[in-house]
């Protein structure tokens, strides 16, 4: 419990910058251009990705090219099977989760510097994307011509050097039989033409960048009530790090989908996920990033983070879910426990059924209940 609350506080941080970096090993359906150009995986990282941001309210260039882009790339994406699970799968390769997490990291600090009020709209973009999405997984052109435009934006509110990061770290990890198998999963005149669209797409973006506006804390927050999230996050700590360190992190089963789930029944739990991480409070979502990254600066190659920083992500993580009205935390509950069959937890519990570790378990459990409803005191 306390693993899966951490993992979806990480989501809400990553919401911009994810779109930026996964699809970076999407993006290799098609070879690079011959002549070698630093500004192409600033691009490669913006329109492939299609999965998280939304175009602001203003008309600018970054809104006109992403609707060149979204009709070039249109085509291509009808051709992706988006209900298969193979997105879910690591790419082939020699990396170990702990480099995965360290590109994770990158794409963290990247999200933690995009501007929070176009991280929101982005969030909420998707939202309504998800709701356009056919029965072969693939959304409405207007929807996706949106998120183009978001991402785009997304990226030119960062400093260049965090794009590249992202890209640089992700394509060190993918393995050499992926782009040409990528391809055969496509129409290959489809996915030549959405790359050159976005080659086009990504000179655009470099060339328009978006100063981002420091975030300040929403009023409605009550700093005595977070200072009590923030104490109540030091008692989960203390009493959860000893299940924390009997968890093998660096286990692939969190990548394998729930059984009996559908990709499109997923996809509508975490669009619960996206709401509720677009009404988040722009200044401690960023601080929620930087405590991540701080954690993964001082995990062990176990992947466990030090008592410390695994304390101030509680309280991240606490603290943001404070930031949201209450039924939307609950829809993302509701959601999950709608499409989670039992057999999870049980076999999630089995792991640490004897032993210490049982009692860890639980002693981890009792204190993540006590921890929320500190964190329900403290919503606005």
């Amino acid at each position: 419990m306390v693993a899966q609350q951490k993992r979806s506080g990480v989501k809400a941080a990553l919401v911009g910058a994810v779109g930026a970096a996964v699809l970076v090993k999407h993006c290799t359906f098609v070879p690079g251009p011959k002549v070698v150009d630093s500004r192409v995986p600033l691009a490669t990282a913006a329109a492939t990705a299609a999965a998280l941001g939304a175009a602001p309210a203003f008309a600018d260039e970054i809104g006109d090219a992403a609707v060149k882009l979204s009709n070039a790339a249109y085509p291509f994406m009808k051709d992706v099977d988006w209900n298969s699970y193979l997105f879910l799968a690591k790419p082939g390769g020699s990396a170990s989760a702990m480099d995965w997490l360290k590109a994770i990291d990158k794409a963290i600090v990247m999200g933690g510097a995009m501007d929070s009020k176009l991280l929101s709209d982005a969030a909420m973009a998707h939202h309504k994307a998800i709701g356009t999405i056919d029965s072969q997984g693939v959304m409405s052109k207007a929807t996706f011509t949106d998120i183009n435009a978001a991402i785009g934006r997304l990226i030119a509110s960062v400093p260049e050097d965090k794009t590249m990061d992202v890209y640089n770290s992700f394509k060190a990890l993918v393995g050499s039989d992926v782009p040409a198998y990528l391809m055969s999963t496509v129409k290959e005149d489809d996915a030549k033409a959405a790359y050159s669209a976005l080659m086009d797409f990504k000179d655009v973006v470099k060339a328009h960048p978006i100063t981002p506006t420091e975030p300040v804390m929403s009023a409605k927050l009550s700093s005595a009530k977070l200072d009590a999230v923030a104490a109540a996050a030091g008692k989960l700590s203390s009493a959860s790090y000893p299940f924390i360190k009997d968890i093998d992190w660096t286990s692939d089963l969190y990548l394998k989908p729930l059984p009996g789930v559908s990709a499109k029944e997923a996809l509508q739990a975490v669009d619960k996920m996206i709401v509720m991480g677009a009404s988040m409070d722009g200044k401690l979502l960023k601080e929620a990033a930087e405590a991540h990254h701080k954690a993964i600066g001082s995990a062990d190659a176990n992947g466990v983070t030090t008592a410390a920083d695994y304390e101030a992500t509680n309280a991240a993580i606490g603290k943001i879910i404070a930031s949201v009205p209450q039924s939307q935390v609950m829809d993302v509950y509701n959601s999950f426990a709608k499409i989670l069959s039992p057999v999870v937890g049980n076999n999630l519990f089995n792991m640490f059924s004897k032993g210490a570790a049982s009692a860890d378990a639980i002693a981890a459990y009792k204190a993540l209940i006590q921890f929320k409803d500190v964190v329900k005191a403290a919503q606005v």
